[in-house]
């Protein structure tokens, strides 16, 4: 039996609506309203843009996407780091017609040209000349940190202000708006075609919700975005900012962070788990040891003390408000601070979010709103929202959004949000769908309010707590092709990096040790062994080169046991049981983190 559940959307977005309109509206309505903040330096002041001056410039380089020959629907890619520079490309590539294509700024030069390639793109900009070099011949290619934008924008100067107008009017909920690769399980990504449709829908309702709104509508809500926007995440939230009145900024990564929040003084910030559990960590540090340690530790245990019992009918006790007033004076006020002194929500997604942090974070006065969604949802689908949080779920379902599990535990989506295909991959498309409802490929359920958990996953992508999708089969295939590597199992799913299991050929390894004159070894010996471990870190660096950083292999674990079909951890296709290998191997598992 199915269980369903849905939210009901505002209402409001209409099939005219597209990004580039939303900006149009938002100059109309409050042209000198602040839209971002750009950072004068690093940790210093941010310095406020007005739409005005952010329009204009979207403009300007619209124009100078024309003069190159950029015409509707042609695919313009965007490689960079998270930067002001890439919002403005990102709505002046809106603004001409064009569909931008993000690419991770860390993405290996096989990645790049497989999306370069399979979207079609036309016109490339990149942060950095070293990016350049990985872009393959054919498209042109230009580069932010040699000022391409404001040559972009002086090649447009002649073109009239009314071919950018005419675009943008042209430009419908039905348009592509972007193609967002997101890792398969084969390795090749496929690109995920969005609309305008799907984009604005997701911020429209998601703005106008009751409870959504108090965290991200009005000139009031200021939220600092570190998160790549490549990731549809912050590409989301991006739109969402414009839309809802909200501000803005930008900074590379997470580098700096708490010297970042300190200076911007978001009230609402979009994070991975792994930047909650980095934000704890660093203050339980910074507390050093002896009678400050102490005092953290019983603060913490307080706020998580104090968020669960406001979970339970009766309440935190009289002892327990008390307890939490004083951890409050001692502990939870530092830590605010550190994290600009305004936050007041965050939002949580990619991988989930332990509950015992999740507990932490509400005790301490900062409510983190779990959530869950995909690249083929526009990002969001379920979330948690003020005044009806479940520490622990992920949320009834997002404004205007059907969510259901079927028989067999997987969740399943509906809503205008959800993806109108893979590009050029008609097969996979097909088979993402059963009966008009999109196939997530995650386990979970739904309970009596409606409240959405996540079990697990029929997907082999692995999920990092940094909220990295990697597929492991590229990286196992290309590991397994060493002679001393019978088995690789990557593991890594909402772990701070990516590791692997490996298993030794016995029947390999004789050979091996031989010609690389080292005497004869058991598995339990060269398992251990300098020379092999040196070989297999050599062939891991190797194996790495095919992926970017944030999915390569950072440790290793070398098994004693190899799998096999006769002790269940292969199948008769010799296929490796990675449930049975993920339990019976649990504490090599924990030895790599």
């Amino acid at each position: 039996m199915i269980t369903q559940t849905a939210t009901p959307g505002s209402g409001l977005s209409t099939p005219e609506m597209s990004i580039p309109k939303i900006l149009r509206d938002r100059l109309a309505a409050t042209p000198e309203s602040t839209i971002f903040e750009r950072q004068s330096a690093l940790g210093s002041e941010f310095v406020p843009v007005t739409t005005r001056v952010f329009a204009d410039e979207v403009r300007a380089v619209a124009k100078g996407l024309v003069a190159l020959g950029v015409e509707p629907g042609d695919r313009v890619a965007i490689m960079s780091r998270t930067s002001y520079e890439w919002s403005v490309l990102d709505f002046a590539a809106w603004s001409a017609g064009a569909v931008p294509v993000p690419i991770y700024e860390t993405s290996s030069a096989s990645q790049v040209e497989w999306i370069v390639s399979d979207a079609g793109v036309r016109l490339v900009f990149t942060e950095t000349r070293a990016q350049a070099a990985l872009v393959p011949a054919g498209p042109e290619v230009r580069v932010i940190d040699d000022f391409a934008l404001s040559q972009v924008a002086a090649a447009g100067a002649d073109v009239p202000d009314e071919e950018v107008v005419r675009r943008t009017e042209a430009t419908d909920g039905a348009a592509l708006a972007t193609i967002i690769y997101t890792s398969g399980t084969t390795g090749r990504p496929k690109g995920v075609e969005l609309t305008h449709g799907n984009l604005v829908a997701l911020v429209v309702d998601g703005a106008r919700d009751p409870d959504l709104s108090k965290v991200v509508t009005g000139a009031d809500k200021r939220t600092l975005v570190f998160m790549p926007l490549a990731h549809v995440f912050a590409r989301f939230v991006q739109v969402l900012c414009v839309y809802s009145g909200a501000v803005m900024a930008h900074v590379p990564d997470a580098k700096n962070l708490v010297a970042d929040l300190g200076a911007f003084r978001p009230t609402f910030l979009l994070a991975v788990p792994r930047v909650f559990e980095k934000v704890y960590n660093s203050a339980d540090a910074r507390a050093g040891s002896g009678a400050k340690q102490r005092i953290f530790r019983w603060g913490a245990k307080v706020a998580i003390e104090y968020s669960r019992a406001l979970d339970t009918d009766a309440g935190p006790s009289p002892a327990l408000r008390a307890q939490h007033a004083a951890a409050g004076r001692l502990v939870h006020g530092k830590i605010r601070a550190a994290m600009g002194g305004d936050l007041v929500y965050a939002v949580s997604g990619g991988a989930p979010l332990g509950e015992r942090l999740g507990h932490f974070y509400r005790g301490i006065g900062v409510v983190v709103l779990e959530g869950y969604g995909m690249t083929e949802t526009g990002a969001p689908t379920a979330v948690n929202r003020p005044g009806q949080v479940k520490i622990g779920t992920v949320g009834p379902a997002y404004p205007g959004t059907t969510l259901a599990v079927d028989d067999d535990g997987q969740v399943m989506v509906k809503g205008p949000h959800v993806f109108r295909g893979y590009h050029g991959d008609t097969g996979a498309t097909a088979a993402a769908f059963r009966d008009g409802w999109f196939l997530t490929g995650d386990l979970g359920a739904i309970d009596d309010d409606g409240f959405l958990t996540i079990t697990g996953r029929q997907k082999e992508i692995i999920v990092t707590a940094g909220g990295k999708n990697v597929a492991p089969a590229v990286l196992e295939d290309r590991l397994r092709g060493h002679p001393l590597v019978s088995q690789v199992v990557v593991v890594g799913d909402a772990r701070p990096f990516i590791g692997a299991l490996v298993t030794l050929d016995a029947d390999l390894l004789p050979g091996w040790l031989a010609n690389h004159g080292l005497p004869a070894l058991s598995v339990e010996e060269a398992a251990t062994h300098p020379d092999v471990l040196a070989a297999l870190d050599r062939a891991v660096t190797r194996a790495n080169e095919a992926v970017s950083r944030a999915e390569s292999i950072r440790k290793i674990r070398v098994l004693t046991t190899d799998f096999t079909e006769a002790n269940g951890y292969l199948t008769p296709s010799m296929k490796v049981r990675r449930g049975e290998v993920a339990r019976d191997f649990a504490a090599e598992i924990d030895a790599l983190y």
